[in-house]
């Protein structure tokens, strides 16, 4: 019954959101509030619907209910209950289900917005996200029904991917997806006001913070899917240019690039045209996401197997919507007034130089991604892109934004002093060249980019945060006056130089994986291997049997280069029963910010077995820096001008002129 409850909810959301689709927008036009404010009304309902969805499909999980099919598919009754309810949205259908339920919340989150959206802005952008809602619940219904039946029921499911029972699972789908969906707002935002020919300061001002929290969120999405692949797939590494890593990483570029875009446009009326093509832009991104994940078109550890139906409705609706759009955007955009003027050097000059760096790097990924793709389509030939070409490509065009973003930070807006800028940023400048050579001169014979990489952090680090700290401290006297100006500067200042400054900590965590090291080995209990300032001695190699599972423990004495012992490290080879499918859990012990990584091999027919042991100094720098990114995002979410809304200015912009009289 519970199955039956769950797949009406979801047919009976499909009709709902085609009220919200459709309703509004007939109000609109015809000035009839009653039929505009039945959008809002439908947004929460569908989103009430979906919920209810969710929680049937869960429930199934948690029951163990063996006649749904797609819990059959991926699930275990001798899973621990957080990989049961983890495994809802570790399979294709469960996982388009999640999307849609956070689709239909961000709906209802506009729905209640009434404070800060305009009401004509709101109805159409309701409007819009009830179409998007309406495709995937098509496309959910039609081709990926998470209810399906399986008649007669199997004693026993097939367990979830054994990749996929791990904690980082519980968090990382959730956070990514709220990042890709999140900017199904914007894109809305951007349809809502090219069908209503109304751009200006009060739509930046409304998409904006919505923009903010997707790509917050995103941000922590990816880091957290870097940390697991770290420390799940067991290759030590933390970033691999995999296509679908790379399909998440685009819409982050571009959505950053559209945050800076509704900056300027928010202060001076300015770069129209090019934030609403952005905003469309970062949308379709995450709808390439879903077609590469999802269509088959490729085999990676993070997509879903699909049949061909499936990746065709998936190009039908990424067709619709990007096409679309872009035709509405090439139709309504050329009759957009300009806005505001501004001088060369200034600080919207900078935001323009950091939009066309970010779209630049964006393209450079698009290429890389797609291309073998579309090669081996046309030609049937494959070919591989991988990291040689991604960082000779796109490491280029990062690395001039990142030292031109503490100037940029600095310079005023409308007509800025590049000279002023320089001086303000040359202490910062001087501290980064000093750690350089100081490092370079401790690394004597090591890579020599490191030391460059480790210095250009410190650059941004300090360079973000002395413009604060210099509007605070000022002239003011005593504690009590820098105080005082430091509550008074706005959260979105503090949560800008809070995120510039940890890209700063990222980088230097990217940048000290050269010095990191790495030892293979056979080993047997008593012998030892050495990687870098780390020896490991194995001690025992034990049998365990785990809820599911069998696994191979062994474990580790780690003793430091000056003979300091740290406590012991385990890593184990698991065999899961169900799936009959091994996998590596690799043994970590962290000091301070880095970490000795021991990852197991195959056993050999002697009782000994293949180790890999890392030494890698630094690297949790680069998940803390995405973290402190993160935490400006939301800091600068929590601005009381982003809970109220722009004045209307008198003078508004219409892209379409109006008749004469």
């Amino acid at each position: 019954m519970i199955v039956e409850i769950g797949h009406f909810a979801l047919a009976l959301a499909l009709g709902v959101a085609a009220v919200q689709m459709v309703v509004p927008l007939w109000g609109v036009s015809r000035q009839d509030p009653a039929l505009a404010a039945v959008g809002p009304a439908a947004a929460v309902a569908c989103f009430v619907l979906v919920a209810i969805a969710f929680g049937c499909l869960t429930a199934s999980y948690v029951l163990s209910d063996f006649s749904v099919e797609n819990v059959a598919s991926n699930s275990h009754s001798a899973q621990p209950l957080l990989y049961k309810l983890t495994s809802v949205w570790g399979n294709h259908e469960g996982s388009l289900l999640l999307w849609v339920l956070i689709l239909a919340l961000f709906g209802a989150l506009v729905a209640l917005s009434k404070r800060s959206l305009p009401p004509r802005l709101r109805a159409g952008a309701l409007a819009a996200q009830g179409c998007v809602t309406v495709a995937f619940l098509l496309f959910t219904l039609l081709t990926s029904n998470p209810f399906r039946r399986l008649v007669p029921a199997p004693a026993e499911g097939q367990d979830l991917n054994p990749l996929l029972q791990d904690l980082g699972l519980a968090i990382h789908p959730p956070l990514l997806y709220v990042g890709y969906v999140g900017f199904s707002i914007t894109y809305a935002f951007a349809v809502a006001a090219l069908i209503d020919g109304r751009i200006d300061a009060v739509w930046a001002r409304a998409v904006r913070p919505w923009t903010l929290l997707a790509w917050t969120f995103l941000t922590l999405g990816i880091s957290m899917g870097s940390y697991w692949a770290y420390y799940e797939l067991g290759w030590g590494g933390w970033w691999f240019w995999d296509p679908v890593e790379n399909a998440s990483l685009m819409p982050w570029l571009a959505g950053t690039a559209l945050i800076h875009s509704t900056v300027v446009m928010e202060k001076r009326d300015a770069l129209k045209v090019w934030t609403i093509l952005l905003a469309i832009l970062t949308f379709s991104l995450s709808l390439l996401g879903t077609f590469v994940v999802r269509s088959g078109v490729l085999t990676s550890v993070h997509s879903f197997a699909t049949d061909p139906q499936r990746g065709l409705f998936i190009l039908a609706i990424l067709v619709f919507f990007v096409g679309g759009s872009l035709a509405l955007f090439a139709w309504r955009a050329p009759l957009l007034r300009q806005g505001g003027l501004f001088a060369p050097v200034s600080r919207e000059s900078a935001l323009v130089v950091n939009n066309l760096f970010l779209a630049t790097a964006c393209a450079t990924v698009f290429v890389g991604t797609l291309y073998p793709l579309v090669l081996e389509m046309l030609t049937g030939d494959k070919i591989s892109v991988g990291p040689p070409f991604f960082n000779a490509t796109f490491v280029p065009v990062l690395v001039p934004l990142l030292l031109l973003l503490p100037l940029g930070q600095t310079l005023a807006w409308k007509r800025g002093d590049l000279l002023g800028a320089a001086q303000r940023a040359q202490v910062a400048f001087g501290i980064s060249v000093l750690a350089t050579i100081a490092l370079l001169a401790l690394t004597r014979g090591g890579p020599v980019l490191a030391p460059l990489g480790v210095g250009l952090g410190v650059f941004l680090i300090l360079g973000s945060l002395w413009d604060v700290g210099e509007r605070v401290i000022g002239r003011a006297s005593g504690l009590g006056a820098v105080w005082s100006r430091a509550v008074g500067l706005p959260r979105s200042v503090w949560g800008t130089a809070l995120a510039h400054a940890g890209i700063g900590v990222s980088v230097i965590g990217i940048a000290a994986t050269a010095w990191s090291t790495e030892a293979i080995g056979t080993l047997k209990p008593g012998e030892s291997l050495t990687s870098g300032r780390y020896t490991a001695t194995l001690i025992s190699l034990t049998p365990r049997t785990g809820p599911n599972y069998r696994e191979d423990v062994a474990r580790f004495r780690v003793v430091t280069r000056d003979g300091r012992e740290l406590k012991p490290v385990e890593a184990m080879k698991r065999f899961y029963m169900a799936r009959g499918m091994p996998t590596t859990e690799a043994g970590i012990r962290t000091r301070g910010t880095g970490q000795v990584y021991v990852s197991l091999g195959e056993p050999q027919g002697d009782g000994a077995i293949a180790v890999r042991l890392y030494d890698k100094p630094l690297v949790l720098l680069i998940w803390i820096g995405s973290l402190i990114m993160a935490a400006g995002g939301l800091l600068s979410l929590t601005d009381r001008r982003f809970r109220v809304a722009a004045p209307h200015r008198a003078s508004a912009v219409r892209a379409v002129p109006q008749p004469a009289e």
